[in-house]
């Protein structure tokens, strides 16, 4: 299982949360990787856990004020991308172009989607993985393995019938080694989460408890 923490822009500290992320990774064997603010991804990526930017821009070098450039977010340090995630809506052929951004820049990436038909749309792009995450789930701390399981499970037939080398992530309300071990039963591969680690007093312990089940 693959397991991505996603700092949005809450107001933890990136670099306790990434050391932590760093030290359970290394402890459990479970890959875990962080995706901080772009300002922070050199200091998260310094601390040697797995880095991911949170989007980078359908765009190449040039006149592009206030984007993400693939490349540059590769510089600072990350290896992987978060696109389309439901606070980071792209149209479709934006999707498309940021993963070329990212092919240039060797960014793994992980497309969002929230349903399992989009699941399938955007599995067609030819992203490494993608993700299905119900937006009305996302803080609530209701995962949507028992919110509505028949979506993970759905969006996993959805990605398969149209390329079955496209993992499925499951996000929205994942907190708990109960909630990981659940989207895994439902064939996920990996798990997208936020606010459970982000807003953690531990962030080590968080994460202990999430990859105690593997």
């Amino acid at each position: 299982m693959k397991v991505v923490v996603n700092l949005k822009a809450y107001p933890c500290n990136p670099v306790e949360v990434a050391t932590a992320a760093r030290e359970v990774s290394d402890e459990s064997g479970v890959a875990i990787a962080v995706a901080p603010q772009a300002a922070h991804l050199q200091r998260v990526a310094d601390t040697g856990v797995e880095t991911w930017a949170q989007h980078v821009s359908a765009v190449e070098h040039g006149s592009h004020t206030g984007s993400t450039l693939a490349e540059a977010a590769a510089d600072a340090g990350a290896t992987g991308t978060l696109l389309n995630h439901s606070e980071r809506r792209l149209k479709l052929a934006d999707i498309d172009a940021a993963l070329d951004a990212a092919e240039r820049a060797d960014l793994e990436t992980c497309v969002c989607a929230n349903d399992p038909d989009q699941i399938g749309a955007v599995a067609a792009l030819g992203p490494d993985a993608v993700a299905v995450e119900p937006p009305e789930l996302i803080g609530t701390g209701t995962p949507v393995s028992k919110a509505d399981p028949d979506i993970v499970t759905d969006a996993v037939a959805a990605a398969e019938s149209v390329d079955d080398s496209v993992p499925v992530y499951c996000g929205a309300g994942i907190s708990t080694g109960e909630d990981l071990t659940a989207a895994q039963d439902l064939g996920a591969e990996g798990v997208l989460l936020a606010s459970g680690v982000a807003k953690a007093d531990d962030p080590k312990a968080a994460l202990e408890d999430l990859v105690a089940p593997l």
